[in-house]
């Protein structure tokens, strides 16, 4: 070969190697942007380290996406793994101390946009705090929910790997009950106001999984308020209650009056934990089984 080729080739590498070194240099400073769920637009300088989250599921989910290790502060009743138990507080879900969230210095906040008080969630912006917020409405949803977390926390092979286990036993529990008959379900999660779940719920989507109808799914509220006597007029087949635990609720049997209703004359009336329920969690799943085999009783 010519000198004058070998000067050029030795020109060429160095030159590769330069532009090479450029971009790898400036892909390392590029920051992480993303769309949360309320569509606004979240960056990162670099997966986050230190997180807070702003609601017991968001806790959970985080250790579900192998990001537990970066929690750095949580609200009350985030019990789940017990890991979590360990965790400062940072208030409840409905009412966070902003100062305490700020003293912990996260480079990540994640919000749950129907649980949180969006007007404490717009401060911590004006804190200067990077801050996501989640509205997981579905259960496919879940899975979607702890990919992105893994994207935000840097931890994509646990995160992933988690939600595949996921989608694979959900898929399982849609072609289980796919071709049953529909049990009309009234899902009660508390007395005092009587609150049930509407349309956009995450428990009215497992309660389709199961092949049930959510007797008050036409209604648009996360958590509507309803009457006795709207419960008495969709005469459920199926009542199906939580409360503070694992322990039925006694006044789930405050229905037993209501003779003439189809629940309370075939002794349809069931419980479930609602932690294995409303939370937006992979135990969600464990719920959603539970649930399909009461209304399977039913039916």
């Amino acid at each position: 070969r010519c000198p004058f080729c070998l000067e050029n080739d030795l020109k060429f590498g160095l030159f590769f190697r330069f532009t090479v070194g450029l971009l790898i240099s400036t892909a390392a400073q590029a920051d992480l942007v993303f769309k949360d769920d309320t569509g606004q637009e979240v960056r990162l300088k670099a997966p986050a380290r230190r997180i807070v989250t702003l609601a017991p599921h968001a806790a959970e989910s985080l250790y579900a996406a192998g990001a537990g290790d970066k929690l750095v502060g949580t609200v009350d009743y985030s019990d789940y793994p017990p890991e979590a138990k360990k965790v400062p507080r940072v208030g409840g879900y409905s009412r966070v101390d902003l100062e305490a969230v700020a003293a912990l210095k996260p480079d990540l906040v994640l919000a749950w946009e129907s649980g949180n008080n969006m007007t404490q969630v717009d401060k911590l912006k004006a804190l200067g705090l990077t801050v996501y917020v989640s509205q997981p409405n579905t259960i496919d949803n879940v899975a979607s929910q702890i990919e992105r977390i893994g994207q935000l926390a840097g931890t994509e092979a646990v995160a992933n790997a988690t939600a595949e286990r996921f989608r694979k036993r959900l898929d399982s529990l849609r072609s289980a009950h796919a071709a049953k008959p529909k049990v009309r379900v009234f899902y009660q999660i508390w007395k005092t106001p009587l609150l049930t779940v509407g349309g956009p719920q995450i428990i009215s989507d497992a309660i389709k999984i199961c092949g049930g109808e959510n007797v008050f799914g036409h209604l648009k509220q996360m958590a509507p308020n309803v009457t006795v006597e709207a419960v008495l007029e969709a005469d459920p087949e199926a009542i199906v209650a939580t409360g503070m635990g694992d322990a039925k609720p006694e006044w789930l049997h405050d229905w037993d009056k209501w003779t003439r209703m189809t629940a309370v004359k075939r002794g349809n009336l069931f419980h479930i934990n609602p932690d294995i329920m409303q939370r937006h969690t992979p135990r969600i799943l464990d719920g959603t089984e539970k649930l399909c085999a009461h209304l399977d009783v039913a039916r």
